[in-house]
């Protein structure tokens, strides 16, 4: 049956364990034939294909009909991602977001998984296995970390952000209120801290499903704003010149006026 309901908490739990099998043990424990780098500069390790492989078989378990959307699958056969938007029921998986930070022992690393249904994101998962942090959302339900309902944070002064490119360093003059750091290198570690308060706004170059459809989801649940800067809500599907995600539709137009002057060039 084609759109068959996983329970939340039975994929979440799918999740750790999954992440406990094949992810967590080899962490800081990666022979150097297990680190490969597909093409310059990006990697991938034997923890992400057997994390992908395990959750792919899970969800095919529950519906051999099901679209599954793995980034390292993807990478050898683009046609599940040129299906994405209009599959009746599709799970999208980052195994391991951040691998560098993985391979470099940084403890800064996620699980991410997406539903997607007829294009439309209905519930994500960001497990952060070394920071033993669960945060789950449901379209229309809130997000929860932990089981816990969180709720939107207001925006702190000075706003702290991170723009994929200049690292912090701007072409020219940034607002008082603004202060730049550096992405987390994860996107299931900046997402969550934007819905947490911990940074305003994040903005990135790359848009893949994978990497922005659970914390887009979340973003929105807590009342912020995904889109390109050409003003493109995000959603499976949708590519532009630059994806910010903020934790208000305010934020969101002064860090888009940011990217597009400094960043987008």
């Amino acid at each position: 049956m084609t759109g068959a309901v996983m329970e939340t908490d039975v994929v979440a739990a799918a999740i750790r364990e999954v992440a406990d099998a094949e992810i967590v043990p080899r962490f800081r424990a990666l022979a150097d034939d297990e680190i490969i780098e597909k093409r310059p500069g990006d990697l991938v390790t034997v923890a992400d294909r057997l994390a992908e492989r395990a959750l792919t078989a899970i969800f095919q378990a529950n519906d051999p009909d099901c679209l599954v959307v793995g980034e390292e699958a993807v990478y050898a056969d683009p046609a599940p991602l040129k299906a994405l938007p209009t599959a009746e029921l599709a799970w999208v998986i980052d195994p391991v977001d951040g691998t560098r930070n993985f391979a470099d022992g940084s403890p800064d690393f996620a699980v991410m998984v997406a539903e997607v249904r007829r294009g439309v994101t209905t519930r994500g998962w960001i497990w952060q296995p070394m920071h033993d942090r669960m945060y789950i959302a449901e379209l229309g339900a809130g997000v929860t970390c932990n089981d816990r309902l969180l709720s939107p944070r207001p925006v702190a002064e000075p706003m702290v952000g991170a723009l994929h490119g200049r690292y912090g360093r701007p072409r020219g003059e940034l607002p008082d209120n603004v202060r730049l750091i550096r992405l987390a290198a994860c996107c299931g570690v900046d997402y969550p801290d934007v819905i947490e308060g911990r940074k305003a706004f994040v903005g990135y170059w790359s848009m893949n499903p994978w990497d922005h459809l659970p914390g887009g989801l979340m973003v929105e649940e807590m009342d912020g704003r995904i889109a390109t800067i050409d003003g493109r809500r995000y959603a499976a599907g949708v590519t532009g010149r630059f994806l910010v995600g903020a934790q208000s539709a305010e934020v969101w137009e002064l860090a888009a006026g940011l990217a597009k002057e400094q960043f987008a060039r």
